[in-house]
């Protein structure tokens, strides 16, 4: 596995997202045991950089990773995100990154993990009512305390990360970036490369549909969140099965699956990009990681560029409300 830097900070090229090891996407039966297979097949596999955060479970995604990686901690470029939950009493879901919760979080995070210190520890979540100085001013007081390493951002808009970053470097921002959500290509991406900061891009095969096996709605769940994404509803599904078509044609010339050339096209966009596809299968995360060693045609890449944008919001209006833009 190749590694990049983000933000002065060593990554394998692919990293793995934990999230839906914590039931975020029914998508049958599963069990920690395999999780923690999973992230042990990453291990091996090169896999450095694994993604998580206290609001998954919330709070059992991180127990799951700190026992995954028990004694194995040296191999992991660890990756936590707070203030999706208040811990003044107002609980989960409650958006707070005022610094006295930015230090109870860092601290039940470490705890969760069973480790000392977090490489990159993630705002997961813009907070309206706490100035990004202060945020940032309390991470920053953790890194020279030695409980995390890096500093990161997730959904920010570009005022957002030019405050913070004049505070403290930010190592990297996260924020959705796939062949079906390009919006990132139009002021965030110069805006990190003119600052040096790293882009960690989620959900890369856009929530699954970019495998080419979700071909109906029916096939998800009804506790599956996906089911209010508006790119999963009606027409939209329809018109972006499009897109997926046109990945499975560049897939069979390479001899790949469409997840593949999905992330072979997000690679090739940058030296400063680390995407952390998410599963909680080993035998998707050996397809995912083998990505890393295909590499696209000039025309194959211009002809996924062209691809027609998805239909719909990449999230539904309540979630799209809290994405500083």
């Amino acid at each position: 596995m190749k590694h990049i830097s983000i933000g002065g900070l060593d990554v394998s090229r692919i990293g793995l997202g934990a999230m839906s090891m914590s039931g975020y996407y029914n998508i049958g039966a599963g069990s920690d045991a395999e999780s923690i297979r999973t992230i042990h097949r990453a291990l091996e596999l090169g896999v450095t950089h694994i993604d998580t955060a206290e609001i998954y479970g919330p709070f059992g995604n991180e127990e799951l990773v700190g026992r995954a990686i028990k004694g194995r901690r040296d191999q992991v470029v660890l990756a936590t995100k707070f203030g999706l939950v208040s811990h003044a009493g107002a609980g989960p879901g409650v958006i707070d990154s005022s610094p006295a919760n930015v230090r109870v979080a860092v601290e039940g995070s470490l705890k969760r993990l069973g480790t000392e210190y977090i490489d990159l520890f993630y705002q997961h979540r813009v907070d309206p009512k706490t100035p990004i100085e202060d945020t940032v001013g309390a991470l920053a007081e953790l890194v020279a305390e030695g409980k995390i390493r890096y500093i990161g951002l997730s959904e920010a808009g570009p005022d957002t990360i030019r405050r913070a970053h004049a505070i403290h470097p930010v190592t990297a921002l996260q924020t959705e970036y796939s062949l079906w959500s390009r919006d990132p290509e139009v002021k965030l991406l110069p805006l990190l490369r003119e600052l040096g900061i790293g882009f960690v891009p989620y959900s890369p095969l856009g929530h699954g549909f970019l495998t080419g096996e979700i071909k109906s709605p029916e096939q998800l769940s009804d506790d599956d969140w996906r089911k209010t994404n508006p790119r999963f509803s009606g027409e939209n599904f329809l018109r972006n099965l499009r897109i997926v078509d046109e990945v499975k044609a560049v897939a069979a010339e390479v001899n790949a699956t469409p997840a593949q050339v999905a992330l072979a096209w997000l690679l090739a966009q940058g030296d400063d990009i680390a995407p952390i596809p998410g599963t909680k299968r080993v035998a998707r995360v050996e397809e995912n990681s083998a990505a890393d060693q295909l590499e696209l045609s000039v025309k194959q890449i211009e002809r996924l560029n062209n691809l027609t944008p998805a239909a719909g919001e990449r999230h539904d209006e309540g979630n799209m409300s809290v994405i500083d833009r």
